[in-house]
């Protein structure tokens, strides 16, 4: 034990203890132990407000405190009781309180509560406890959920631009709703539920809202109609995109035949073909590659060494090959598959070999000219390969390259929601394809990327005309998205017009579908609204 009476040295260190005396410091098993009393002799009633002098009896009371050098600390405090001189005042006898440091029934000083409180909004009840214990600070998990429920929530400020997005607490069942200031970039309020009635008063005690911004549901738009007549509604260009590709994915499943046969067609027109000799086996003047041979004669080697019973580090030492590589050797009893990771490597030029092969056959033999042209369509590699490749195909040392394989409508989607610029040469060829097929595939390629023009360049009131022109046109799945724009058409204008968007709230909604996962699924809507509300 060590007396440290009359001393501030650990006032300095542990300020909140200023109003205490320090009366001794002791290491027991549950960890640093400090013995204290009050430095004032008197205590004021917190019935009446008199102060008194009289003290009617002692007790210890034990208060934790954050830890020393990750070692828990424990306060054992002295307290008086005094009793109470007024006479009309119902209070008889009354406990002194330390400013500062104590509160009634409290277990834990202000500081460790408020570290305590700081580690349950981040990390909640299990997690949050076994990381405090992991610091000194032993608590219950049920402790920190009582802590994080007990965590005041600010007001929010005025909020001018408004999201809004559900989002599932049992996916089917159950159903929230979550508020977004898309000015401050944060939650705002959680709701329950995702009907028109709960937003619908939240929004009347917000006047202040100007502008709205939601998916499509009919619910928030309700809302917006009824109790923030004064605010735009935005519809969310993130959920209209979405609706366009089904759109176009259904529209691509419908016509998915005449690209098959489009695909097809091609395949006969391939013909006819090289000798079917594999490149990748030959060098530039017809004969076999070195590495090729060297594989073939050292795969004989080893299997010749090992029936000879040789060990691996013996035929290693042999033969000046390294253990892996001999080892390697040993257990592939075909050669043929040593050999295919060398011949069949992928190359820079691959994706242009169909290409050049066309050409080859068209009559350009120029290895220069044909580098020039896979260049312009974004070739990232040197003359060399082009001109040994054409040199394969002027000896007929090479197969015909393969059709890319028929998209499935899923990819053959993605290359038309792509846009042009960011497609790769393959993929370009392939949408070039798709366009071929039949008219109905280009006319929606050509309404998907005028749409797309609309939402870029922010020109909403395009909007009739794009609709009037997919009307025009055999596709039903098309049409009906393009009608179905009608029955919103307010806010899907605003939506292709304004810079805001739901984009940010769909983030906040990722965000709060993490802290559910955090909690199991089991958090209550109280406990899950005050940590999406503070982890901002």
């Amino acid at each position: 034990m060590v007396r440290v009476c009359g001393s501030d040295g650990l006032q300095k260190v542990l300020p909140h203890l200023s109003a205490v005396v320090i009366e001794s410091v002791q290491r027991s098993e549950e960890g640093v132990v400090l013995r204290t009393r009050s430095r004032t002799s008197s205590a004021r009633c917190p019935r009446c407000e008199e102060r008194s002098l009289r003290v009617h009896g002692r007790y210890e009371r034990r208060l934790r405190d954050v830890p020393l050098g990750g070692v828990p600390v424990v306060i054992v405090l002295l307290i008086r009781r005094f009793k109470c001189l007024a006479a009309d005042c119902p209070a008889v006898t009354f406990a002194e309180q330390i400013p500062g440091l104590t509160g009634p029934h409290a277990r834990y000083t202000p500081v460790l509560r408020g570290q305590l409180s700081r580690i349950a909004e981040v990390l909640a009840g299990r997690p949050g406890a076994r990381l405090a214990g992991r610091l000194g600070m032993t608590v219950a998990k049920d402790t920190l959920l009582r802590l994080l429920r007990a965590v005041p929530l600010q007001s929010p400020e005025p909020v001018r631009v408004l999201g809004i997005d559900e989002f599932a607490l049992l996916k089917g069942h159950t159903y929230a709703t979550v508020l977004v200031d898309l000015e401050a970039r944060r939650p705002i309020d959680v709701l329950p539920g995702r009907e028109a009635e709960p937003v619908a008063r939240w929004l009347a005690d917000h006047p202040e809202v100007q502008i709205v911004c939601r998916d499509r549901a009919t619910a928030y738009a309700e809302a917006a109609k009824q109790a923030a007549p004064q605010a735009v509604q935005v519809a969310d260009v993130w959920h209209l995109w979405s609706n366009l590709a089904k759109a176009a994915e259904k529209t691509v499943a419908a016509h998915y035949g005449c690209l098959r046969s489009a695909h097809e067609a091609a395949a006969v027109a391939n013909e006819p073909n090289p000798p079917p000799v594999p490149d990748g086996f030959l060098d530039v003047h017809g004969r076999t590659r070195r590495i090729v041979a060297t594989i073939r004669e050292r795969h004989r080697a080893v299997h010749k060494l090992r029936a000879a019973g040789r060990s691996l580090c013996g035929i290693s030492r042999d033969l000046d090959l390294d253990y892996y590589s001999v080892r390697r050797y040993a257990r592939t009893e075909n050669v043929e598959e040593l050999l295919v990771k060398v011949t069949q490597r992928r190359t820079k030029l691959d994706d242009y070999k169909p290409y050049i092969y066309r050409r080859f056959t068209e009559g350009c033999h120029n290895a220069r000219q044909l580098f020039r042209e896979v260049r312009d369509q974004g070739f990232p590699g040197e003359r060399t390969a082009v001109r040994r490749y054409v040199r394969l195909l002027r000896e007929g040392m090479v197969t015909t390259p393969p059709l890319p394989a028929l998209p499935k409508p899923r990819r053959a989607l993605r290359w038309i929601m792509t846009h042009p610029e960011r497609l790769r040469p393959d993929e370009a060829v392939g949408i070039k394809e798709i366009r071929a097929a039949c008219p109905e595939l280009d006319a929606t390629v050509d309404h998907v990327r005028a749409f797309a023009g609309l939402m870029h360049e922010h020109r909403g009131e395009d909007l009739p005309a794009w609709i009037a022109s997919v009307d025009q046109d055999d596709l039903p799945h098309l049409s009906q998205f393009a009608n179905g724009l009608l029955h919103d058409l307010d806010a899907v204008t605003a939506g292709l017009s304004s810079s805001w968007s739901s984009v940010q709230v769909e983030g906040q909604v990722t965000r709060v579908k993490l802290l559910k996962r955090a909690g199991y699924g089991r958090a209550k809507l109280d406990l899950l609204r005050t940590r999406i509300l503070l982890r901002t």
